[in-house]
Protein backbone atom coordinates (compact mmCIF):
# COMPACT_ATOMS: atom_id res chain seq x y z
CA UNK A 1 0.00 0.00 0.00
CA UNK A 2 2.85 2.49 0.30
CA UNK A 3 4.19 1.64 -3.36
CA UNK A 4 3.69 5.10 -4.39
CA UNK A 5 6.58 6.05 -2.21
CA UNK A 6 9.23 4.41 -3.80
CA UNK A 7 10.95 7.44 -4.96
CA UNK A 8 11.94 8.05 -1.31
CA UNK A 9 12.44 4.69 -0.70
CA UNK A 10 15.82 2.64 -0.13
CA UNK A 11 16.11 -1.19 -0.04
CA UNK A 12 18.94 -2.01 2.14
CA UNK A 13 18.93 -5.40 0.64
CA UNK A 14 23.32 -5.92 -0.31
CA UNK A 15 25.56 -6.94 2.08
CA UNK A 16 28.49 -4.83 2.97
CA UNK A 17 30.08 -3.18 -0.12
CA UNK A 18 33.47 -4.74 -1.03
CA UNK A 19 36.86 -2.43 -0.44
CA UNK A 20 39.56 -4.84 -0.18
CA UNK A 21 41.76 -3.13 -2.38
CA UNK A 22 40.66 -0.01 -3.18
CA UNK A 23 43.03 2.87 -1.94
CA UNK A 24 42.22 5.77 -0.91
CA UNK A 25 43.10 9.06 -2.50
CA UNK A 26 44.57 11.87 -0.09
CA UNK A 27 45.22 14.42 -3.00
CA UNK A 28 41.36 13.77 -4.16
CA UNK A 29 39.78 13.47 -0.61
CA UNK A 30 37.59 16.56 0.43
CA UNK A 31 37.97 18.60 3.90
CA UNK A 32 35.75 21.52 4.37
CA UNK A 33 34.05 23.00 7.27
CA UNK A 34 33.27 26.15 9.33
CA UNK A 35 36.28 25.05 11.99
CA UNK A 36 38.49 26.26 8.79
CA UNK A 37 37.50 30.22 8.68
CA UNK A 38 39.15 31.84 11.16
CA UNK A 39 36.70 35.14 11.54
CA UNK A 40 33.92 32.45 12.33
CA UNK A 41 33.87 31.88 16.24
CA UNK A 42 32.06 28.92 17.87
CA UNK A 43 32.12 26.79 20.85
CA UNK A 44 33.33 24.15 19.13
CA UNK A 45 35.02 24.22 15.51
CA UNK A 46 34.45 21.62 13.17
CA UNK A 47 34.99 20.50 9.60
CA UNK A 48 34.56 17.26 7.89
CA UNK A 49 36.89 14.89 5.61
CA UNK A 50 35.75 12.70 3.06
CA UNK A 51 37.34 10.14 1.68
CA UNK A 52 37.73 9.31 -2.12
CA UNK A 53 39.47 7.02 -3.79
CA UNK A 54 41.99 7.09 -6.51
CA UNK A 55 39.08 6.49 -9.37
CA UNK A 56 37.65 9.73 -7.88
CA UNK A 57 34.92 7.93 -6.10
CA UNK A 58 33.48 8.78 -2.69
CA UNK A 59 33.23 6.13 0.11
CA UNK A 60 30.39 5.27 1.60
CA UNK A 61 31.42 3.08 4.56
CA UNK A 62 34.94 3.41 6.58
CA UNK A 63 37.78 2.79 4.34
CA UNK A 64 39.65 -0.40 5.01
CA UNK A 65 43.37 -0.84 6.38
CA UNK A 66 45.47 0.20 8.87
CA UNK A 67 45.97 3.81 7.58
CA UNK A 68 44.02 6.29 8.88
CA UNK A 69 43.59 10.18 8.92
CA UNK A 70 44.78 12.26 11.21
CA UNK A 71 44.46 15.65 12.09
CA UNK A 72 47.32 18.39 13.89
CA UNK A 73 46.55 22.21 15.16
CA UNK A 74 48.91 24.52 16.21
CA UNK A 75 49.31 27.89 16.79
CA UNK A 76 51.30 29.42 13.91
CA UNK A 77 53.56 31.56 15.90
CA UNK A 78 56.00 29.05 18.33
CA UNK A 79 55.71 32.36 20.62
CA UNK A 80 51.88 31.90 21.09
CA UNK A 81 51.28 28.53 23.13
CA UNK A 82 47.72 27.96 23.77
CA UNK A 83 45.61 24.76 24.80
CA UNK A 84 43.61 23.05 22.10
CA UNK A 85 41.58 19.95 22.38
CA UNK A 86 41.08 17.74 19.47
CA UNK A 87 39.37 14.60 20.39
CA UNK A 88 39.28 11.27 18.12
CA UNK A 89 37.96 11.62 14.55
CA UNK A 90 34.44 10.36 14.78
CA UNK A 91 33.85 8.25 11.87
CA UNK A 92 30.55 8.82 10.67
CA UNK A 93 30.08 5.12 9.15
CA UNK A 94 29.78 6.92 5.40
CA UNK A 95 33.25 7.62 4.08
CA UNK A 96 33.56 10.88 6.02
CA UNK A 97 34.66 11.95 9.41
CA UNK A 98 33.79 14.54 11.57
CA UNK A 99 36.99 16.96 13.34
CA UNK A 100 36.02 19.31 15.91
CA UNK A 101 38.68 20.82 18.53
CA UNK A 102 38.39 23.18 20.87
CA UNK A 103 40.31 26.66 21.99
CA UNK A 104 41.15 27.23 25.50
CA UNK A 105 43.13 30.73 24.48
CA UNK A 106 42.94 33.02 21.38
CA UNK A 107 46.19 33.03 18.89
CA UNK A 108 46.84 36.73 17.00
CA UNK A 109 48.90 35.49 14.33
CA UNK A 110 46.84 32.39 13.34
CA UNK A 111 46.39 28.54 13.50
CA UNK A 112 48.12 25.92 11.08
CA UNK A 113 45.92 22.77 10.86
CA UNK A 114 47.22 19.45 9.01
CA UNK A 115 44.97 17.11 7.45
CA UNK A 116 46.88 13.89 6.64
CA UNK A 117 46.15 10.41 5.39
CA UNK A 118 49.01 7.98 6.90
CA UNK A 119 52.19 10.48 5.29
CA UNK A 120 50.19 12.24 2.58
CA UNK A 121 48.53 16.01 2.96
CA UNK A 122 44.42 15.28 2.37
CA UNK A 123 42.94 17.93 -0.09
CA UNK A 124 44.57 21.31 0.43
CA UNK A 125 46.64 20.41 3.99
CA UNK A 126 47.91 22.07 5.29
CA UNK A 127 45.53 24.66 6.19
CA UNK A 128 46.19 28.47 7.52
CA UNK A 129 43.84 30.58 9.52
CA UNK A 130 45.43 33.49 9.58
CA UNK A 131 44.86 35.23 12.67
CA UNK A 132 43.49 36.46 15.13
CA UNK A 133 41.42 33.89 15.91
CA UNK A 134 39.75 34.12 19.12
CA UNK A 135 37.91 31.34 21.80
CA UNK A 136 34.16 30.99 23.14
CA UNK A 137 34.90 32.86 26.53
CA UNK A 138 36.57 35.89 24.02
CA UNK A 139 34.91 38.76 24.21
CA UNK A 140 35.43 40.69 20.48
CA UNK A 141 32.50 41.18 19.08
CA UNK A 142 32.78 41.91 14.84
CA UNK A 143 31.18 45.64 15.02
CA UNK A 144 30.08 45.38 11.48
CA UNK A 145 26.99 42.79 12.01
CA UNK A 146 26.99 42.29 8.08
CA UNK A 147 30.40 40.64 8.54
CA UNK A 148 29.23 38.15 10.82
CA UNK A 149 26.15 37.44 8.37
CA UNK A 150 27.85 37.00 4.95
CA UNK A 151 30.27 34.77 7.48
CA UNK A 152 27.07 32.53 8.15
CA UNK A 153 25.37 33.21 4.75
CA UNK A 154 21.98 34.25 6.40
CA UNK A 155 19.35 33.26 4.10
CA UNK A 156 16.88 36.22 2.16
CA UNK A 157 13.84 33.96 3.08
CA UNK A 158 13.88 31.46 6.00
CA UNK A 159 10.70 29.54 5.66
CA UNK A 160 10.15 29.72 9.75
CA UNK A 161 11.11 32.90 10.44
CA UNK A 162 9.25 34.26 7.39
CA UNK A 163 6.18 32.62 8.75
CA UNK A 164 6.62 33.95 12.45
CA UNK A 165 7.08 37.69 11.13
CA UNK A 166 4.20 37.64 8.62
CA UNK A 167 1.80 38.65 12.13
CA UNK A 168 4.28 41.28 13.28
CA UNK A 169 4.35 43.73 10.03
CA UNK A 170 5.07 46.40 13.15
CA UNK A 171 6.31 45.68 16.59
CA UNK A 172 5.14 48.35 19.08
CA UNK A 173 7.46 48.07 22.02
CA UNK A 174 5.13 49.90 24.57
CA UNK A 175 2.22 48.16 23.60
CA UNK A 176 3.79 45.51 25.13
CA UNK A 177 5.65 46.94 27.84
CA UNK A 178 2.08 47.07 29.22
CA UNK A 179 0.09 43.88 27.93
CA UNK A 180 2.47 41.63 28.34
CA UNK A 181 3.17 41.38 32.21
CA UNK A 182 -1.04 41.70 32.74
CA UNK A 183 -1.43 38.94 30.07
CA UNK A 184 1.33 36.72 30.93
CA UNK A 185 3.39 38.00 33.96
CA UNK A 186 1.54 36.96 36.49
CA UNK A 187 2.54 34.65 39.54
CA UNK A 188 2.60 31.33 37.54
CA UNK A 189 4.53 32.87 34.71
CA UNK A 190 7.38 32.18 32.95
CA UNK A 191 8.29 35.48 30.88
CA UNK A 192 11.61 37.14 30.65
CA UNK A 193 12.14 40.34 29.06
CA UNK A 194 15.15 41.65 27.73
CA UNK A 195 16.33 44.57 26.36
CA UNK A 196 19.60 43.91 24.24
CA UNK A 197 21.84 47.71 24.14
CA UNK A 198 24.88 49.00 22.90
CA UNK A 199 25.71 45.18 22.93
CA UNK A 200 24.83 44.41 26.70
CA UNK A 201 21.91 42.40 27.78
CA UNK A 202 19.90 43.60 30.80
CA UNK A 203 16.56 41.80 32.00
CA UNK A 204 13.52 41.22 34.54
CA UNK A 205 11.42 38.08 34.86
CA UNK A 206 8.05 38.37 34.68
CA UNK A 207 6.22 35.01 37.00
CA UNK A 208 7.62 32.76 39.38
CA UNK A 209 9.00 29.50 36.76
CA UNK A 210 11.78 31.44 34.69
CA UNK A 211 14.98 29.54 36.28
CA UNK A 212 15.67 28.78 32.88
CA UNK A 213 16.80 31.92 31.95
CA UNK A 214 20.13 30.41 32.84
CA UNK A 215 20.12 29.04 28.88
CA UNK A 216 18.74 32.33 27.72
CA UNK A 217 21.33 34.33 29.32
CA UNK A 218 23.87 31.50 27.84
CA UNK A 219 23.02 32.09 24.51
CA UNK A 220 22.71 35.74 24.03
CA UNK A 221 26.00 36.48 26.12
CA UNK A 222 27.77 34.18 23.65
CA UNK A 223 26.48 35.73 21.06
CA UNK A 224 27.15 38.99 22.03
CA UNK A 225 30.80 38.06 22.58
CA UNK A 226 31.13 37.22 18.77
CA UNK A 227 29.26 39.93 16.71
CA UNK A 228 27.62 43.19 17.82
CA UNK A 229 23.86 42.77 18.39
CA UNK A 230 21.32 44.91 17.48
CA UNK A 231 19.12 46.27 19.74
CA UNK A 232 16.04 45.18 20.97
CA UNK A 233 14.02 44.48 23.21
CA UNK A 234 11.94 41.42 23.48
CA UNK A 235 9.68 38.72 25.49
CA UNK A 236 10.84 35.15 26.10
CA UNK A 237 8.64 32.37 27.04
CA UNK A 238 11.08 29.72 29.13
CA UNK A 239 8.29 27.67 29.77
CA UNK A 240 7.11 24.84 27.78
CA UNK A 241 4.17 25.98 26.05
CA UNK A 242 3.87 28.36 23.47
CA UNK A 243 1.37 31.42 24.82
CA UNK A 244 0.27 33.78 22.04
CA UNK A 245 -3.59 32.48 20.68
CA UNK A 246 -4.27 35.33 18.97
CA UNK A 247 -4.84 35.58 15.49
CA UNK A 248 -4.59 39.10 13.01
CA UNK A 249 -8.27 38.95 13.29
CA UNK A 250 -8.45 39.47 17.14
CA UNK A 251 -8.80 43.36 18.66
CA UNK A 252 -6.12 43.69 19.81
CA UNK A 253 -4.26 41.49 17.54
CA UNK A 254 -1.28 39.26 18.28
CA UNK A 255 2.14 40.14 20.39
CA UNK A 256 5.85 38.47 19.03
CA UNK A 257 6.14 36.23 21.87
CA UNK A 258 9.50 34.38 21.65
CA UNK A 259 9.38 30.31 22.63
CA UNK A 260 11.35 27.49 22.25
CA UNK A 261 8.26 25.74 20.77
CA UNK A 262 5.30 26.56 18.57
CA UNK A 263 1.92 25.00 17.94
CA UNK A 264 -0.56 25.33 14.86
CA UNK A 265 -2.83 27.30 17.03
CA UNK A 266 -0.62 29.74 18.40
CA UNK A 267 1.96 32.91 16.54
CA UNK A 268 4.73 32.66 18.60
CA UNK A 269 8.06 33.56 17.54
CA UNK A 270 10.30 30.04 17.77
CA UNK A 271 14.14 29.84 18.71
CA UNK A 272 15.91 26.85 18.62
CA UNK A 273 15.38 25.11 21.61
CA UNK A 274 17.39 25.91 25.06
CA UNK A 275 18.71 21.97 25.19
CA UNK A 276 20.00 22.53 21.31
CA UNK A 277 21.99 25.82 22.28
CA UNK A 278 23.20 25.04 25.54
CA UNK A 279 24.52 21.48 24.19
CA UNK A 280 26.03 23.09 21.23
CA UNK A 281 27.65 26.20 23.73
CA UNK A 282 28.76 23.33 25.97
CA UNK A 283 30.27 20.70 23.40
CA UNK A 284 33.12 18.66 24.55
CA UNK A 285 32.85 20.40 28.22
CA UNK A 286 29.69 19.56 30.38
CA UNK A 287 27.48 17.57 28.25
CA UNK A 288 27.50 14.04 26.36
CA UNK A 289 24.90 14.67 24.21
CA UNK A 290 25.33 17.40 21.13
CA UNK A 291 24.61 17.33 17.60
CA UNK A 292 28.24 17.37 16.40
CA UNK A 293 29.02 13.93 18.62
CA UNK A 294 25.65 12.15 17.78
CA UNK A 295 27.13 12.34 13.95
CA UNK A 296 30.16 10.11 15.53
CA UNK A 297 27.84 7.65 17.41
CA UNK A 298 25.51 6.17 15.06
CA UNK A 299 25.55 2.92 16.55
CA UNK A 300 26.01 -0.31 14.34
CA UNK A 301 25.58 -0.79 10.23
CA UNK A 302 22.01 -1.13 9.63
CA UNK A 303 22.55 -4.34 8.67
CA UNK A 304 23.61 -5.03 12.43
CA UNK A 305 21.34 -3.02 14.26
CA UNK A 306 18.42 -4.74 16.35
CA UNK A 307 15.18 -5.12 14.49
CA UNK A 308 13.15 -3.21 16.49
CA UNK A 309 11.48 -0.04 17.11
CA UNK A 310 12.66 1.62 19.70
CA UNK A 311 11.52 4.23 22.95
CA UNK A 312 12.56 5.52 25.95
CA UNK A 313 11.52 8.60 28.35
CA UNK A 314 8.73 9.87 30.84
CA UNK A 315 5.63 9.44 31.42
CA UNK A 316 4.71 12.65 30.31
CA UNK A 317 1.97 12.40 27.65
CA UNK A 318 -0.67 9.41 27.91
CA UNK A 319 0.61 8.07 24.33
CA UNK A 320 3.86 7.49 25.85
CA UNK A 321 1.76 4.76 27.68
CA UNK A 322 0.19 3.80 25.03
CA UNK A 323 3.43 2.90 23.47
CA UNK A 324 4.61 1.13 26.62
CA UNK A 325 1.34 -1.39 26.03
CA UNK A 326 2.16 -1.91 22.61
CA UNK A 327 5.68 -2.96 23.72
CA UNK A 328 4.29 -5.63 25.75
CA UNK A 329 2.03 -6.91 23.63
CA UNK A 330 4.51 -6.92 20.64
CA UNK A 331 7.83 -7.21 22.02
CA UNK A 332 9.24 -8.70 18.38
CA UNK A 333 8.32 -5.20 16.66
CA UNK A 334 8.51 -2.75 19.65
CA UNK A 335 10.56 -1.89 22.64
CA UNK A 336 9.03 0.87 24.98
CA UNK A 337 9.91 2.34 28.18
CA UNK A 338 9.28 4.67 30.59
CA UNK A 339 12.12 5.72 33.04
CA UNK A 340 10.41 8.00 35.21
CA UNK A 341 7.18 8.73 36.21
CA UNK A 342 5.25 11.78 37.48
CA UNK A 343 1.90 12.60 35.44
CA UNK A 344 0.80 8.71 35.89
CA UNK A 345 2.42 7.85 39.11
CA UNK A 346 -0.17 5.07 39.44
CA UNK A 347 0.64 3.13 35.98
CA UNK A 348 4.34 2.34 37.67
CA UNK A 349 3.36 -0.97 38.76
CA UNK A 350 1.39 -1.87 35.65
CA UNK A 351 3.65 -0.70 33.30
CA UNK A 352 6.86 -1.05 35.30
CA UNK A 353 9.96 1.74 35.27
CA UNK A 354 12.63 0.93 32.23
CA UNK A 355 16.38 1.89 32.97
CA UNK A 356 17.87 4.60 31.76
CA UNK A 357 20.10 4.31 28.95
CA UNK A 358 22.52 6.19 27.23
CA UNK A 359 21.16 8.10 23.97
CA UNK A 360 23.72 6.73 21.62
CA UNK A 361 22.38 3.24 22.75
CA UNK A 362 19.69 4.33 20.90
CA UNK A 363 20.91 3.84 17.52
CA UNK A 364 21.90 0.09 18.32
CA UNK A 365 18.04 -0.04 16.77
CA UNK A 366 16.90 0.31 13.07
CA UNK A 367 13.86 2.24 14.58
CA UNK A 368 12.90 5.05 16.99
CA UNK A 369 9.89 5.86 17.61
CA UNK A 370 9.18 9.87 18.41
CA UNK A 371 6.06 10.90 20.58
CA UNK A 372 5.37 13.82 22.02
CA UNK A 373 6.41 14.90 25.59
CA UNK A 374 4.49 17.68 27.12
CA UNK A 375 5.08 19.75 23.63
CA UNK A 376 7.49 18.74 20.85
CA UNK A 377 9.64 15.86 22.31
CA UNK A 378 13.40 18.24 22.25
CA UNK A 379 15.22 14.58 21.15
CA UNK A 380 13.92 15.17 17.46
CA UNK A 381 16.50 16.73 16.00
CA UNK A 382 18.46 14.34 17.91
CA UNK A 383 17.45 11.68 16.50
CA UNK A 384 17.39 12.74 12.95
CA UNK A 385 21.51 12.67 13.06
CA UNK A 386 21.36 9.61 13.75
CA UNK A 387 21.25 6.66 11.25
CA UNK A 388 18.00 5.10 12.39
CA UNK A 389 14.72 5.67 10.43
CA UNK A 390 12.35 8.25 12.68
CA UNK A 391 8.89 7.26 13.13
CA UNK A 392 7.33 10.35 14.39
CA UNK A 393 4.25 11.12 15.78
CA UNK A 394 1.64 13.57 14.40
CA UNK A 395 1.37 16.98 16.49
CA UNK A 396 0.33 20.07 16.46
CA UNK A 397 3.64 21.24 17.76
CA UNK A 398 6.82 22.34 15.85
CA UNK A 399 10.32 23.11 16.61
CA UNK A 400 12.26 25.82 14.75
CA UNK A 401 13.93 22.81 11.89
CA UNK A 402 10.22 21.47 10.86
CA UNK A 403 9.62 23.68 8.30
CA UNK A 404 12.34 22.09 6.23
CA UNK A 405 11.31 18.17 6.90
CA UNK A 406 8.50 16.18 4.41
CA UNK A 407 6.92 13.42 5.90
CA UNK A 408 7.59 10.22 3.75
CA UNK A 409 11.32 11.95 2.72
CA UNK A 410 12.93 12.53 6.25
CA UNK A 411 10.58 10.56 8.84
CA UNK A 412 7.40 8.12 8.90
CA UNK A 413 4.70 9.84 10.53
CA UNK A 414 2.18 7.85 12.28
CA UNK A 415 -1.12 9.05 13.78
CA UNK A 416 -1.31 10.97 16.88
CA UNK A 417 -3.41 7.60 18.36
CA UNK A 418 -0.60 5.50 17.43
CA UNK A 419 -3.55 3.08 15.51
CA UNK A 420 -0.76 2.66 12.84
CA UNK A 421 2.42 2.53 14.41
CA UNK A 422 2.58 -1.62 14.32
CA UNK A 423 1.90 -1.08 10.39
CA UNK A 424 4.25 1.23 10.27
CA UNK A 425 7.34 -1.06 12.44
CA UNK A 426 6.07 -3.66 9.21
CA UNK A 427 6.22 -1.73 6.38
CA UNK A 428 9.58 -0.21 7.99
CA UNK A 429 11.21 -3.99 7.75
CA UNK A 430 11.56 -4.04 4.17
CA UNK A 431 11.93 0.17 3.26
CA UNK A 432 13.89 2.60 4.58
CA UNK A 433 13.22 6.39 4.13
CA UNK A 434 16.71 7.78 4.13
CA UNK A 435 17.03 11.57 2.97
CA UNK A 436 17.29 13.15 6.59
CA UNK A 437 17.69 17.06 6.92
CA UNK A 438 20.17 18.54 9.44
CA UNK A 439 19.64 22.04 9.46
CA UNK A 440 20.99 25.18 11.76
CA UNK A 441 19.32 28.28 12.38
CA UNK A 442 21.38 31.65 12.86
CA UNK A 443 19.90 32.98 15.89
CA UNK A 444 21.39 36.42 15.19
CA UNK A 445 19.13 36.83 12.01
CA UNK A 446 16.34 36.59 14.08
CA UNK A 447 17.25 39.48 16.24
CA UNK A 448 18.45 41.41 12.66
CA UNK A 449 14.99 40.58 11.78
CA UNK A 450 13.14 40.70 14.72
CA UNK A 451 14.99 44.77 15.44
CA UNK A 452 13.90 46.19 11.85
CA UNK A 453 9.99 45.38 12.91
CA UNK A 454 10.29 47.65 16.00
CA UNK A 455 8.61 50.77 15.75
CA UNK A 456 10.54 52.53 18.36
CA UNK A 457 14.08 52.99 20.36
CA UNK A 458 14.15 49.77 23.29
CA UNK A 459 14.85 50.94 26.33
CA UNK A 460 16.28 49.66 29.84
CA UNK A 461 12.80 49.40 32.11
CA UNK A 462 12.50 49.64 35.30
CA UNK A 463 13.31 46.12 37.31
CA UNK A 464 16.16 45.27 34.46
CA UNK A 465 19.67 44.08 35.58
CA UNK A 466 22.81 43.90 33.52
CA UNK A 467 23.84 40.18 32.61
CA UNK A 468 27.53 40.25 32.90
CA UNK A 469 29.93 38.08 30.76
CA UNK A 470 31.61 35.38 32.73
CA UNK A 471 35.10 36.00 33.70
CA UNK A 472 37.66 33.26 31.99
CA UNK A 473 40.77 34.11 33.96
CA UNK A 474 42.16 31.02 32.59
CA UNK A 475 42.13 32.00 29.09
CA UNK A 476 43.95 34.69 27.27
CA UNK A 477 41.93 37.19 25.16
CA UNK A 478 43.49 40.20 23.36
CA UNK A 479 40.73 41.69 20.91
CA UNK A 480 42.70 43.05 17.74
CA UNK A 481 39.29 43.52 15.54
CA UNK A 482 39.32 47.18 13.86
CA UNK A 483 36.74 48.91 14.44
CA UNK A 484 34.52 50.31 11.56
CA UNK A 485 34.85 54.26 10.88
CA UNK A 486 31.67 55.44 12.23
CA UNK A 487 30.14 59.08 11.02
CA UNK A 488 30.06 60.37 14.14
CA UNK A 489 33.49 60.01 15.10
Amino acid sequence: QFGTLIFYIVYFVKEVELYFETPVSAEKSLVWGPGLVAELTLPVRYFYIQAVSAAGQNFTRSPPGTVHFKVGIKALSPKEVIGIHIPNLMDRNDGSFLIQYRMYGSVNKGLKIEVLYGNEHVAQSPYILKGPVYHEYCECPEEDSQTWQNILSCPSQEPQVTKDFSSFPIINLQQMLHEVPARFGQTGGAIVHYTVLNNHIYRRSLGKYTDFKMFSDEMLLSLARKVHLPDVEFYLNVGDWPMEHRTANHTPGPIPIISWCGSVDSRDVVLPTYDITHSTLETLRGVTNDLLSIQGNTGPFWHNKTERAFFRGRDSREERLQLVQLSKENPELLDAGITGYFFFRDKEKELGKAQLMGFFDFFKYKYQVNVDGTVAAYRFPYLMLGDSLVLKQTSQYYEHFYSGLKPWKHYVPIKRSLDDLLEKIKWAKVSVVTNKVKRALNVTCIFQKYAKHQASQPEIRDGMELVPQPDDNTSICNCHRKKPLREDL
